[in-house]
């Protein structure tokens, strides 16, 4: 039980290292919080800074998910199944990324440390998901609508790629959907107002031509 305990809290602190506002700090000198949607994750950074701080912020979120499953979890062994605590160490990551101890327990919406977290999981899930995402996202600009479709839709793909997967799995994706759609719940409102801001990630390839 102690195993499991250290597991989830290092879980924890592994998804409160908050990426985005560290870069923020240091490319800008400003707490992301405070300019442009006011979210500490990868679409502020890239909206402020640019391309590649917000592949960094990316790329970290993500691995905070993924490291928590693969990585940690297998510390926290014993006192349940290997599919569950590794499970509950993705959602510890979610959670410390949500409400980071390290920010005043004001940190991003989830999404890319939720990536990582079914990376872990589920591949083929992950890689759907974010296919749906990237095709929501680059259609409509909406960096929000792409990410709750992405949540909304993973239930599904692990039922029609994932045969045999444990109701865990099934659990945690709904679970997370309902979540990620919670964190984002000012977005639904603007985007229902027709207030929510576009993120355009061809423009700078446009430029280039």
């Amino acid at each position: 039980m102690w195993e499991l305990g250290g597991a989830l809290f290092a879980s924890y602190l592994l998804g409160a290292i908050p990426m985005a506002i560290i870069v923020g700090r240091i490319v800008g000198g400003i707490d992301i919080r405070t300019a442009g949607s006011g979210n500490a994750g990868a679409t502020n950074v890239y909206r402020l800074f640019g391309m590649k701080p917000y592949l960094v912020v990316l790329a970290f979120d993500m691995f905070k998910g993924w490291a928590a499953v693969a990585l940690v979890a297998p510390m926290g062994g014993g006192s349940m199944t290997p599919e569950r605590t590794a499970i509950y160490c993705g959602v510890a990551a979610v959670v410390g990324h949500v409400w980071t101890v390290f920010a005043g327990f004001r940190g991003g919406k989830g999404v890319a440390t939720a990536g990582g977290a079914m990376l872990g999981l589920a591949p083929i899930v992950a890689l759907v998901a974010v296919g749906v995402y990237l095709a929501v996202t680059l259609i409509t600009q909406y960096v929000a609508l792409g990410s709750m479709m992405a949540a909304a839709i993973s239930p599904l793909l692990v039922y029609l790629l994932v045969p045999g997967a444990p109701a865990e799995l099934y659990i945690l994706c709904f679970g997370l959907a309902v979540f990620i759609i919670f964190t984002h719940r000012v977005n639904i409102r603007r985007l229902l107002a027709g207030e929510e801001g576009k993120t355009d990630f061809l423009s700078k390839l446009r430029r280039k031509k």
